[in-house]
């Protein structure tokens, strides 16, 4: 199976990709909300939640996101 994942840009560890528009550093948007046209999903949450497409993090801060494919980490 070859999904293709891409590496989003600007994950800081504190892993969000929908931050507030307020931070100093490069970040890339979620392409989830991009193609729904919103701001509501997050890569990540602090003791809260992991997105389904959220397949973990690359050295520097990179987020990797296999969205709109099923994620092949996932065993649901």
């Amino acid at each position: 199976m070859d999904i293709k994942i891409k590496r989003l840009n600007g994950a800081n560890i504190d892993i969000d990709l929908a931050s507030s528009k307020q931070i100093s550093w490069k970040q890339d948007k979620c392409p989830w909300n991009e193609a729904e046209n919103t701001e509501i999903h997050k890569c990540a949450i602090k003791n809260t939640s992991i997105c389904e497409y959220f397949c973990g993090i690359e050295y520097l801060d990179k987020v990797l996101c296999c969205y709109p494919n099923k994620n092949p980490y996932r065993n649901d």
